[in-house]
């Protein structure tokens, strides 16, 4: 395996999909993912060369809106561990 350059490195066109013996679960994944994350990553607002004493307002909401998919299904799922368990005991103690 040849590692190239890695200071200055090429990426090929995307993850692609594994021949794998379930391609629709493949599938399913990586529509789930390209729904989540349709937005490419700002590598502007990474930059290693100059040293930044932080980041300015519009590079944070910038990177928030890079990942708004993962913040929005993070905030259901917390909802969600939280709801599943409270209908189940208010179905438990109120048995009416």
């Amino acid at each position: 395996m040849e590692l190239g350059d890695v200071w200055k490195p090429t990426y090929g066109p995307g993850p692609e999909a594994p021949g794998s013996s379930t391609p629709g679960l493949v599938a399913m994944a990586h529509g789930f993912l390209r729904l989540v994350q349709p937005n490419a990553l700002p590598t502007e607002l990474i930059n290693f060369d100059q040293s930044q004493s932080g980041f300015s307002r519009d590079d944070i909401n910038e990177l928030l809106l890079y990942e708004l998919g993962f913040l929005v299904c993070a905030a259901i799922g917390i909802l969600l561990i939280i709801l599943v368990p409270l209908v189940g005991f208010c179905f438990c103690c109120c048995r009416c």
